[in-house]
């Protein structure tokens, strides 16, 4: 019996360390001329899977059959010829495998993107009565004004007749919507459209973002005829309710406050009840990564659990019979893991996370070693087969850069001594790795992330799991107070970070750089991060020195740079001279809060590199011409102001006013206070050989649209003509007053191409090459009118809308003329890109 029991014992020892027999040949894990490895086929695949997402659309289905059928061929031919042909000797033999998984992440690709892409919302249909049968397929996101959320179409008709579409669409409902559930089944009249969003540089792009979400359409619910609630049950989508009922728990639990809106981020990943200044928070101070659920929360929780039930499985020799050790961890790691990330939704983030920690934890149970640069290759594989438009994620690079970065920086070289040198080194070896990418992503990145993170991550990584444990007691006993305690901690937590935010050099702001700066700052962060001892690793930190140096060029002197900005249905635009920049509107404010100004205007300001505004001029108080001032303000300094209605803009920012004998000249001089005047016709400066003049209004008299800013700027013979909102009247005006020197090659149409503005003599007396609107695609005001489109046409003019083009560039000097760049969405075309038709067909341009 002892010796049986000796055997046993060493029986189970030996079941607790890897087999020796499983362990992969270094060769083989590399790859050799017998077959290449598993890593260099994921590397395959991960390219083509990624790569398919540069075009800018589908691949065509013969091409990809013929790619099938070559390596078909190739694969064939190196099975039964490659000793005849020597082709491994000349290096093409052991790419087969790589190249046939290449075509295989292209055809992946192709997949999911035509289920997105291959059966549209039809067109024709855009903002016509629709009724949709479905299930709610999200969890809807409420607010006092509106309530959204998203739907899966199971059945689309108008007027009784079916349409071939389905597919998840975006809804709002606005008018008294009930409380809805996930999975709920509704009936409802909806006014949809295809993804469309604003298109500009420097901007988030929506269209990006409703593709990344799957959503094929977007709109908003008709209150008649009446919805219809057709059936309770939460269907497939039961997690969804699950989390809801949860999400409701908490809320009633918690006071309103930071807690009350980051407990359910953490817990379950909802995060619609952040704010934007929340945002602003987490983004300047980099932590971020703390607040979305993603491989640092899952790992946290996997990590804990293994070490847990691998130390309590190596207590009890018995249980060492049936399963090793660190097998029996990595299981329950895996399990703990996959419960999490259901538990946030499987989100995006964390079934990135999810599938990076299973090609690890798997490995465990298996028994298999895998070196780290090819678990980093498979887990980029793994993702991509999950997810092929992971790539489109900004989180999918930080996450796999920030674990190369490591592995670069740590991963095969003695660390610094003491645990807590060598967490100082990952948090600089991870902050300065991301610099580039995160500049390049956001044209911002966190100074103060390296301390911040040093002290937060391990804080964090210790109040999470208290965060859960927490939770799930109020669950199971309807203790409220561990909750309130959470609640405290993170609302001082909060606090502590937004003091740090406010730092001024919290930040670091940089604009748009060309390729070449990203890829030689990428070269330098390498050699800053290289083991010492390598000659020349200096040289790093002047090769960082270009993102700092190499600025946006402005404009040479006497030349005028434009950018009309695609802000929907409003007016937002930059000009800019060799030295000067004047923002002429800032596009509209939603009740939702949203407004251009700071998602449009600022981001472009700052992707040109402009940190400061030397005139603003907000033509009136109307809310798509003003709406954005706030925003942007809060965003991007300006030294003066100028509207037609300043009473409306100083009361809108709190501002006084200067001296009236101050507003007749040019604007100057930095100010603590901006000063809103009034324009007023006779006011002219001289900017860099560019000319600006104000044409109206003559006096105070009169209200919104008629007191609109109207400008002319000409540069040598060319001019330009921004007439605001000015209508019928102020263009009988106009004539009367001005005469010939209205005549300008650019014509901004007048309230957005209202049939009572650009009136046929004032066409005819401007007398534009090139007319521009500025309007919402399938605006609800028809613009634009009927009766301006035909009177452009007429007149012989070139046209551009922003709806259709995005942000419209030119530029103007005194011997070239006038310059008309591309459409900026022709420029920025990608897969998801909307391509709606023009308001006027297009002719040539000038």
């Amino acid at each position: 019996m002892g010796q049986v029991r000796k055997r046993t014992l060493e029986d189970a020892t030996r079941a607790r360390r890897p087999a020796p027999e499983l362990e992969p040949e270094p060769a083989q894990d590399k790859g050799s001329a017998a077959g290449p490895g598993l890593a260099s086929i994921g590397l395959g695949f991960a390219l083509g899977a990624g790569g398919y997402f540069l075009a800018s659309e589908p691949l065509p289905w013969p091409v990809l059959l013929a790619l099938v059928l070559l390596l078909v061929v190739l694969r064939l031919l190196s099975g039964r010829m490659l000793h005849r042909l020597a082709w491994p000797q000349v290096g093409l033999g052991p790419l087969v495998e790589p190249l046939a998984a290449l075509v295989l992440g292209l055809c992946w690709s192709h997949l999911w993107v035509c289920a997105v892409l291959c059966a549209p919302f039809p067109e024709a249909l855009a903002q016509q009565d629709v009724t949709i049968v479905g299930r709610i397929a999200s969890l809807p996101d409420a607010t006092p004004e509106r309530t959204r959320f998203l739907f899966e179409v199971e059945r689309l008709s108008q007027a009784g007749e079916p349409i071939d579409f389905s597919g998840r669409v975006r809804l709002s409902w606005y008018q008294d919507a009930p409380a809805l559930m996930a999975g709920e089944r509704w009936r409802f009249t909806v006014r949809l459209k295809s993804p469309h969003g604003f298109v500009n540089p420097g901007g988030f792009d929506y269209e990006r973002w409703l593709f990344r979400q799957r959503i094929k359409a977007t709109g908003y619910v008709r209150a008649e005829p009446a919805p219809q609630r057709l059936a309770s049950g939460a269907g497939r989508y039961w997690l969804d309710r699950w989390r809801q009922h949860l999400r409701a728990r908490l809320q009633q639990a918690l006071p309103e406050g930071v807690g009350a809106a980051l407990l359910p981020a953490l817990v379950i990943g909802d995060r619609g009840a952040l704010t934007p200044a929340q945002w602003g928070v987490f983004s300047r101070t980099g932590t971020s990564h703390l607040i979305a659920i993603s491989g640092l929360h899952v790992g946290l929780v996997s990590g804990a659990l293994f070490l847990l039930v691998r130390r309590a499985w190596a207590l009890l020799p018995g249980l060492a019979l049936w399963i090793a050790a660190p097998r029996a961890g990595a299981l329950a790691a895996l399990a703990a893991a996959f419960g999490y990330a259901a538990l946030a939704g499987f989100s995006v983030s964390t079934q990135r996370a999810l599938v990076m920690l299973a090609v690890v934890l798997i490995a465990v149970v298996a028994g298999r070693t895998l070196r780290a640069g090819s678990a980093l290759l498979l887990a980029l594989a793994a993702v991509l087969l999950v997810d092929p438009a992971a790539v489109l994620d900004y989180g999918f690079w930080l996450s796999f850069g920030a674990v190369a970065v490591l592995l670069y920086a740590l991963g095969w070289r003695l660390g610094p001594p003491g645990w807590i040198a060598r967490w100082g080194a990952a948090q600089w070896a991870v902050a300065l790795g991301l610099l580039p990418l995160l500049i390049a992503f956001f044209g911002q990145a966190s100074l103060i992330a390296p301390l911040v993170n040093l002290l937060a991550v391990p804080l964090f990584g210790l109040l999470l799991p208290v965060i859960l444990l927490a939770t799930l007691a109020f669950l199971l006993s309807g203790w409220g107070w561990p909750l309130r305690a959470v609640d405290e901690l993170l609302t001082h937590g909060y606090a502590l970070l937004a003091w740090a935010a406010d730092l001024p050099w919290a930040t670091l702001m940089l604009g748009g750089r060309p390729g070449w700066v990203w890829l030689i700052a990428g070269v330098g962060t390498l050699l800053l991060l290289a083991p010492r001892g390598i000659p020349g690793r200096w040289l790093g930190a002047v090769l960082l020195l270009p993102l700092w140096l190499v600025r946006p060029p402005a404009p040479a002197p006497g030349e005028l740079q434009v950018t009309l900005l695609d802000v929907g249905q409003g007016l937002a635009g930059v000009l800019r001279t060799h030295r000067h920049t004047l923002v002429y509107d800032t596009g509209p404010r939603f009740r939702s809060g949203f407004n251009t100004g700071e998602a449009v205007v600022a981001p472009y300001l700052r992707h040109r590199g402009i940190d400061r505004i030397d005139l603003l001029i907000i033509s009136h108080a109307d809310l798509d011409h003003a709406g954005g001032l706030r925003g942007l303000l809060d965003a991007v300094p300006a030294r003066r102001i100028l509207s037609g209605e300043p009473e409306e803009i100083r009361a809108e920012i709190g501002a006084e006013s200067k001296d009236e004998g101050e507003s007749k000249g040019a604007p100057s001089g930095l100010l603590v206070d901006v000063p809103v005047d009034a324009c007023r016709r006779g006011q002219r400066w001289h900017w860099d050989g560019v000319d600006f003049a104000i044409l109206h209004p003559v006096d105070t008299t009169g209200s919104g649209n008629d007191r609109s800013c109207v400008l002319r700027v000409s540069v040598g013979g060319t001019a330009l003509l921004w007439p605001g909102d000015a209508e019928a009247k102020v263009e009988r005006q106009l004539l009367q007053r001005e005469g010939d020197a209205l005549a300008a090659e650019v014509l901004i149409a007048a309230h957005h191409g209202s049939a009572s503005s650009t009136t046929e003599p004032f066409l005819a007396r401007v007398s534009p090459r090139l007319v521009l609107f500025t309007m919402g695609w399938k605006n609800r005001y028809g613009f634009p009118a009927a009766s301006v489109r035909e009177r452009v046409i007429a007149s012989g003019a070139a046209s551009l809308d922003t709806a259709s083009a995005g942000a419209i560039a030119f530029s103007v000097d005194p011997q070239a003329g006038l310059r008309l760049e591309p459409p900026y969405r022709e420029r920025a075309d990608r897969l998801w890109r909307h391509h709606p038709a023009p308001a006027i067909p297009p002719r040539s341009s000038p």
